[in-house]
């Protein structure tokens, strides 16, 4: 399996209310050396997460122990600029589930989809209502219901639809990557290859 099933995530949030947030600042592209999909997550937002010395800057909010979560909640225009795939492998392997945003630069999306991460767009008005909720509690828990395409607030029980490729929601149930899809197709491929003849 690619990556773990999603179907019902119910979770706390990590609020980044920061429009515009490019591949470079997801992923610092000094970090993109390796080929495997470990290890990305140690540098995550790396030049905002750490001063020059490798201290962690306090000011940051994955270094606010109050914060916590398998969301993270971007401003607009999440994952612009370049089209790292590394990106993607950043937010899942620091342990991201889910990223919210109420939009998202196509390639990121697409990267997000490829591995398992979910990426849920909602309007601008129920994305401030996660801010919101957020900042009156930290620990303000989300459920994202990837059969329903909802997501809900649960302390207001406020709720959302979202769009999603149905063939990208079938593999992020099963936790398929594309080559995993057709590895599960393997018996109905191998039927027909045997009744189509030549």
């Amino acid at each position: 399996m690619a990556y773990d099933k999603f179907n019902i995530l119910t979770t706390t949030g990590v609020p980044l209310p920061i429009e515009n947030v490019d591949t470079d600042q997801i992923i610092p592209a000094r970090f993109l050396k390796a080929t495997e999909r470990k290890g990305f997550g140690d540098n995550l937002f790396r030049d905002w997460r750490y001063n020059s010395d490798g201290t962690p800057k306090q000011s940051f909010v994955l270094n606010n122990s109050i914060y916590g979560g398998k969301i993270l909640v971007g401003g607009k225009n999440f994952g612009s600029g370049s089209s790292r795939e590394h990106a993607a492998w950043a937010v899942y392997d620091y342990g991201f589930r889910c990223v919210v945003s109420s939009f998202f630069a196509d390639i990121f999306r697409n990267n997000c989809l490829n591995i398992g991460v979910l990426p849920v767009q909602v309007s601008p008005e129920f994305l401030h209502k996660i801010f919101s909720a957020i900042e009156a509690d930290p620990k303000a828990q989300m459920e994202v219901n990837l059969p329903e395409q909802s997501i809900k607030i649960l302390a207001t029980d406020e709720k959302e639809s979202f769009d999603i490729n149905d063939y990208k929601k079938v593999n992020i149930l099963n936790g398929f990557d594309d080559i995993d899809y057709l590895l599960n197709l393997k018996d109905q491929i191998s039927e027909f290859a045997q009744n189509t003849p030549l």
